[in-house]
């Protein structure tokens, strides 16, 4: 009488892996919005030790995961443009408006143009540039779309106005932000939103 081979035996990752895995991962993200927030504080030229010292990480885990600053950049940038997509269906679940949530949006969206514009001159020579924008594209204009709907819908700003046609309007104004102390560029999106806000919508609010 012959014994039945054994069937083989399947192995999944440890608790201690996944559990390495998953530390890494927040690691990485916590030490990506270090880098986004010293970028908007201080340009892509932020040295290395700085960013390092805002994660809380040594300068030799930042050059591990990102052997170039173009690679930091690059990763920052993606990152931020992931962080802002995902933000919008969380701000308009916990804003007290539609409004007030495409406000704190566009908000998010401004810190992150800071850092497109900086990562435009780090990147003159990568052709990998287009399909950064492409991307940047794909995922915030249809996150926008939704927040403008939303507010539409609820009657809280004038209707017929295109996600693409307001991001290219607050982009041309946060342009020169950075280098003219005279010049706020919040505080004019701020009223390009008081324009576009539908006065009757606000009544009894």
């Amino acid at each position: 009488m012959t014994t039945p081979p054994t069937p083989p035996t399947t192995t999944s990752p440890s608790a201690p892996a996944r559990g390495r895995r998953s530390d890494a991962v927040r690691n990485q993200r916590a030490l990506l919005a270090a880098a986004a927030e010293m970028f908007v504080a201080s340009g892509v030229d932020v040295p290395i030790r700085e960013i390092a010292a805002k994660a809380g990480v040594g300068v030799g885990t930042i050059y591990r995961h990102f052997p170039t600053r173009a690679d930091l950049v690059v990763a920052v940038y993606r990152h931020q443009v992931e962080s802002c997509a995902e933000a919008g269906p969380a701000l308009l679940a916990a804003a007290d408006s539609p409004l007030d949530a495409l406000r704190r949006w566009i908000d998010l969206f401004v810190d992150f143009l800071v850092t497109k514009h900086g990562l435009a001159h780090a990147l003159q020579a990568d052709s990998g540039f287009d399909a950064l924008h492409a991307h940047f594209l794909d995922r915030l204009v249809p996150a926008c779309a939704e927040l403008l709907d939303a507010a539409e819908a609820a009657g809280r700003i004038r209707p017929g106005v295109g996600a693409y046609e307001l991001m290219r309007g607050i982009g041309n104004l946060c342009i020169g932000g950075g280098t003219d102390p005279a010049y706020d560029p919040r505080r004019l999106i701020g009223l390009l939103l008081d324009g576009l806000s539908n006065s009757a919508g606000t009544e009894g609010d």
